[in-house]
């Protein structure tokens, strides 16, 4: 089995990610948004080193490669200070998709999540067609809470999301 890991950002891994992000095939069809700035990410990665703040990274590594990336970021369900979760995502270089790797880095993520901050949700969002991301889902035992409605952007049109989640008590009670 694969050893997954984590670490902290380094520029180089950013500039990977530039490489690998910038088209259809390297980010897929589920995340391929049309070209981006990565100038946001440097900065934050030269003034915080991409975590403590709102919208944090760490690099994933298999057997100690680098082969993608995790992210959470804050989002509230009403008023920021009273009802506030994290939102997780993963983006794994092409060459390392379809492996498992991405269900091992995203059970991880929300172990990592739950013991060291105190939050109560984590949530992930996903194209409503994203069939091995919902399947790596599932394998988590996230609940799917449903559709969110022409919410997203992408491939010159507005495309469903799914929503699934788990809360501190029903995670903690399975792993």
């Amino acid at each position: 089995m694969n050893s997954v890991t984590f670490r902290k950002i380094e520029s180089a891994d950013l500039a990977t990610f530039d490489v690998a992000f910038q088209s259809l095939e390297g980010a897929s069809d589920y995340q391929w948004f049309g070209f981006f700035s990565s100038a946001g990410s440097y900065r934050q990665l030269s003034e915080r080193g991409l975590l403590g703040g709102d919208s944090n990274m760490l690099a994933v590594l298999c057997d100690g490669d680098l082969v993608g990336r995790v992210e959470w970021f804050l989002t509230s369900w009403g008023r920021p200070d009273t009802s506030w979760c994290w939102e997780i995502a993963i983006g794994l270089l092409p060459d390392c998709r379809g492996r498992g790797i991405g269900t091992i880095a995203q059970r991880l993520l929300i172990d990592y999540l739950f013991t060291h901050t105190p939050v109560n949700r984590i949530q992930v969002t996903t194209a409503s067609d994203n069939a091995p991301e919902i399947r790596c889902l599932e394998k988590l035992s996230l609940t799917r809470e449903g559709i969110i409605r022409s919410s997203q952007w992408r491939d010159g049109q507005w495309n469903d999301q799914l929503i699934f989640s788990t809360l501190r008590h029903e995670w903690m009670g399975q792993h």
